[in-house]
């Protein structure tokens, strides 16, 4: 059964019906909840409140003759390129002619080394008298988790 709305014989002014579903609201709708669920998704993960310090410091000039202790990832230790017990590391340095218990002694820890075994290390050189210790790093941007080329960048 069909029905005709308009008739052909009057020409008024009035607009047609249309079936047809206007989907601007709709669309501003699903914006407004986008922009809601993209604020709140990061609020919603659990997250430790810690400010992880930056490295800004500039390089500073290395002495001519630096002493190097050096973890590696198998927790094996080496002053400059000779690998020592741990228990013979302060007579090691100490045997060291031109190392001398008032200057710098550069510590190269791999990133893999846990913080346990770099702080153990630590209180050996410190109970061996040498005080003087500086942490060394690859020269690079602060945070980035890959490290530049393999070259001898090292910084105190």
């Amino acid at each position: 059964m069909g029905a005709s709305i308009a008739e052909t014989d009057h020409d008024d002014d009035d607009f047609a019906e249309s079936h047809e579903i206007n989907v601007t609201p709709f669309i501003d709708v699903m914006l407004v909840l986008l922009i809601i669920f993209m604020v709140a998704a990061p609020l919603s993960t659990v997250d430790l409140p810690i400010d992880l310090p930056t490295s800004t410091a500039t390089p500073q000039k290395k002495p001519d003759k630096p002493t190097y202790v050096s973890i590696k990832p198998d927790l094996a230790i080496a002053i400059g390129e000779n690998f020592v017990k741990r228990v013979d590391l302060v007579r090691a340095l100490d045997a060291m002619p031109d190392v001398k218990k008032d200057q710098f002694i550069f510590i190269r820890a791999d990133r893999g080394v846990p913080y346990g075994e770099l702080m153990d290390v630590l209180e050996i050189l410190r109970t061996g008298g040498y005080t003087r210790l500086k942490l060394t790093a690859l020269e690079g941007v602060p945070g980035s988790t890959t490290p530049p080329a393999a070259t001898d960048n090292s910084k105190p």
